[in-house]
């Protein structure tokens, strides 16, 4: 998975129904797993954006606790992945590490998992559908994640609630090649 969706979903929860402009419905369980889905339309075609989701050169500007992502295999196909990722929130947080694999369907989708590290029980996708004759996109993020270190989930959940749609707009602006 990439940067940008670790980070996103380590801080745990997750939910239905958004906005276009990136913002994220999430629901937190009593439990520490959470479901977060948000969805935003950007001016960029499929490819464009599919791109740049997967982009590790990228991770960190479009999340900055994103500290380190790496590619550690590619099937032949190039229809599978395996990425760690390195992540950091706070000076006084532990820096985490998450393994992924990823199922790719080419600018359509990209499943993802967690197979080792730190966060271990997660699960969700990116969506991307084609608008206004493939020249934008409809991106929709989904995730189901168990906390890290028992993090309750109302603090996960407002952490969210803040970054998720944060994380969307950089997407966005990566996408439009605008930079702050």
């Amino acid at each position: 998975m990439n940067g940008l969706a670790l980070a996103l979903f380590w801080l745990a929860a997750t939910s239905p129904a958004v906005a276009a402009d990136g913002a994220a419905a999430v629901r937190a369980g009593a439990d520490g797993r959470g479901e977060v889905r948000a969805t935003i339309d950007i001016p960029a075609p499929p490819e464009r954006v599919w791109r740049t989701i997967l982009d590790c050169r990228l991770a960190s500007r479009m999340t900055p606790s994103v500290k380190r992502c790496t590619v550690l295999e590619r099937s032949p196909d190039g229809r599978a992945e395996t990425r760690e990722h390195w992540i950091k929130r706070g000076l006084f947080s532990p820096m985490l590490r998450s393994v992924s694999r990823l199922e790719l369907d080419p600018s359509r989708r990209i499943g993802f998992r967690c197979i080792g590290g730190d966060i271990d029980d997660c699960e969700g996708q990116w969506l991307l559908t084609p608008l206004e004759n493939g020249t934008a996109t409809r991106v929709v993020y989904e995730n189901k994640v168990s906390a890290p270190f028992g993090l309750p989930a109302g603090m996960a959940a407002a952490a969210m609630r803040r970054d998720v749609p944060a994380a969307l707009q950089a997407l966005r602006r990566e996408c439009l090649g605008d930079r702050p």
